[in-house]
């Protein structure tokens, strides 16, 4: 069997059988002697670990895979989907926010605007890219995107990764809930088709501001919620030594969200996450959205608006 990479504290089970299996064969090699039962024994314990491990994380184990350093992001995806990808630039009013990134791009032939953010992969990228965190022109630079794609009629995409919008003083003093909100108008009544996917890092109106869609996903080891489990604990124990009871109760992970009835469904990833395997990933997001342009392109706009619209504002409804 492939090994894994691990990194977490969670995976040491794993990685612990992974070095047995290193220390049998090292054994074979120099004392030629056949271990392969017991090589064959330690694969199949291994296998099933891992499939266990994976199928049973924690609230907080979620949070850790969704922030892996080597999961891919918008661009790794737009890479490995798209054909092709023109980056357009700039809100047109303060200027061109590096967190989130957009442009017209072709998945099998069919335009598309694919709008995301953006976190950085190393230390200078990230500072270049803020950490994914956007400030006000990021949301007003994705709307005005996403207007040009209703002006062409072609699909809005977009892949959220984000620990929240920007929450600095010069953010907030250009307009940052503003532009949010501003946001999920406009995205309501958009007359094209939006598919959402929550690829990393779902976090409170950082990731709203792009994620209003007639389908939104969530990738299998990711996280969606109002605040992050950290922020929750530092507030109600004024401390973050609460934060793996704070991702329990928050119900954050794709299982919780599907339950609730606040996302459309949960995109599988390779087993380990989809770091393990960026290119397998890669095809299966744009299987999903491959198969649900082509049903959501026969809808007629009028009706694909209402019912976005219906499909949000029955959230959180309560009938007695």
């Amino acid at each position: 069997m492939e090994q894994l990479k691990t990194s977490f504290d969670f995976e040491k089970p794993l990685s612990d059988l992974y070095q047995q299996i290193e220390k049998v064969k090292q054994i074979a090699d120099k004392t030629k002697v056949d271990m392969s039962a017991t090589l064959a024994e330690l694969e199949e314990k291994a296998s099933q670990t891992s499939q266990s491990l994976y199928a049973n994380l924690t609230g907080w184990q979620k949070v850790q895979m969704s922030r892996h350093a080597e999961r891919p992001q918008t661009l790794d995806y737009i890479n490995l989907i798209c054909d092709d990808f023109i980056e357009l630039h700039g809100d047109r009013t303060v200027g061109d926010d590096k967190a989130i990134i957009g442009g017209f791009a072709t998945i099998n032939g069919q335009t598309v605007m694919v709008i995301g953010h953006q976190k950085g992969k190393n230390t200078k990228e990230r500072q270049y890219r803020n950490f994914g965190m956007a400030n006000p022109e990021g949301y007003r630079k994705a709307l005005r995107l996403m207007r040009l794609a209703e002006k062409f009629n072609k699909p809005v995409i977009s892949f959220i990764d984000t620990m929240g919008a920007y929450p600095g003083l010069e953010a907030e003093e250009r307009g940052q809930g503003e532009a949010i909100a501003r946001n999920l108008l406009e995205m309501s009544v958009l007359k094209v088709p939006i598919l959402c996917f929550i690829v990393g890092e779902g976090a409170s109106g950082g990731a709203l501001g792009i994620g209003i869609g007639d389908k939104v996903y969530m990738l299998e080891h990711t996280w969606y919620s109002v605040i992050s489990p950290e922020s929750c604990s530092s507030i109600l124990w004024r401390s973050w030594d609460f934060k793996e009871k704070a991702a329990e109760c928050l119900k954050l992970t794709s299982e919780d969200m599907l339950k609730n009835q606040l996302i459309d469904g949960i995109v599988k990833e390779p087993l380990g996450g989809a770091h393990q395997n960026p290119e397998e990933m890669a095809g299966t997001l744009k299987a999903q959205i491959v198969d649900d342009l082509k049903s959501l392109k026969k809808v007629d706009s009028e009706k694909l608006v209402a019912k976005r619209i219906d499909k949000f504002c029955s959230m959180g409804v309560v009938n007695e």
